[in-house]
């Protein structure tokens, strides 16, 4: 797949699918084939393996019996993003060979985490990975969780490579987003990676988000992209306020504990994590329950 036309199949809105399983901590199929059903009904793509996927917990058999799952059951021919990322340049070149990355769009490749690199780091690390990759790269900044920040600068040098489609930025620096937005090349796919900054990234020239409220809510929160794709930002902001509640009970003890408890109550999967993740206290359930009966009933 020529990387222009993986460009436009990755705009708009990617779900960063969650991982069900069973009380025994087994993957559950049977949820996964109705979550995968579920949210096809709305978004452009999947992306499977992310953080949200809970990735670190996978074994390889696991990850290869996940992406072999998807890839079979895809009757709408949804684009696939398989994360696969970390903080060993060698050991992810490694998995890079061992992975069946036919069918897949791109690969979603989160920064070098703990060890805290230089940008300089950053940068070689990521053109190795490129250079290695079959299929196009996303790059993952998320300095939340990798305790660095894959500075501006960085990324629009990382923009130059052929190989290097796209940022997903979860970082809330607007400044950064400007930035990135007037010097990357034109097709570089400017990625929300925090829901509620959707909007106003797209504003700014943001090409879409990978999202975890589409998970829940597909077809609302990608008709909610897709104004904002379409210049309509007043009707995108209105659906943007519906979410916001949610929004932020979703991550209060940790993500995909608030999804998975949510879909839980939708009848969508199991609300079951691998440690060190576990389901929420009493109290957020109960706060999870009541701020989704609200929610019942939105619409656009």
């Amino acid at each position: 797949m020529a990387n222009s036309t993986t460009v436009s199949l990755l705009q708009g809105t990617g779900v960063a699918l969650v991982t069900p399983f069973l009380e025994n901590g087994q993957i559950d199929w049977d949820a996964l084939l109705q979550l995968l059903a579920f949210t096809a009904e709305g978004v452009d793509y999947w992306v499977v393996n992310g953080t949200t996927g809970e990735s670190p917990v996978l074994s390889k058999q696991e990850r290869k019996e996940l992406l072999a799952f998807v890839k079979k059951n895809n009757p709408k021919n949804l684009p696939i993003v398989w994360g696969l990322g970390g903080n060993h340049t060698e050991e992810i070149l490694a998995q890079i060979q061992d992975t069946d990355l036919s069918g897949v769009a791109a690969i979603l490749s989160v920064s070098p985490y703990y060890n805290k690199p230089s940008q300089r780091g950053i940068y070689q690390h990521y053109v190795a990975i490129a250079d290695a990759c079959p299929v196009p790269v996303l790059l993952y900044n998320v300095p939340g969780r990798t305790g660095s920040n894959i500075s501006a600068t960085t990324t629009v040098q990382l923009a130059a490579h052929p190989n290097i489609i796209g940022t997903k930025d979860a970082s809330a620096n607007f400044e950064q987003y400007t930035y990135i937005a007037k010097n990357a090349p034109a097709d570089f796919l400017l990625i929300s990676g925090d829901d509620m900054l959707t909007v106003p990234l797209i504003a700014i020239g943001g090409k879409g988000v990978i999202s975890v409220l589409a998970n829940v809510f597909p077809v609302l929160f990608a008709q909610m992209t897709r104004f904002a794709l379409q210049g309509d930002f007043a009707r995108a902001a209105q659906v943007m306020y519906q979410f916001a509640d949610l929004n932020g009970l979703l991550y209060k003890e940790g993500n995909p504990a608030g999804v998975k408890y949510v879909l839980s109550c939708l009848g969508i999967c199991k609300p079951y994590l691998r440690l060190p993740n576990v389901i929420p206290s009493e109290e957020l359930k109960r706060h999870l329950e009541q701020t989704l009966a609200v929610m019942q009933h939105i619409t656009v």
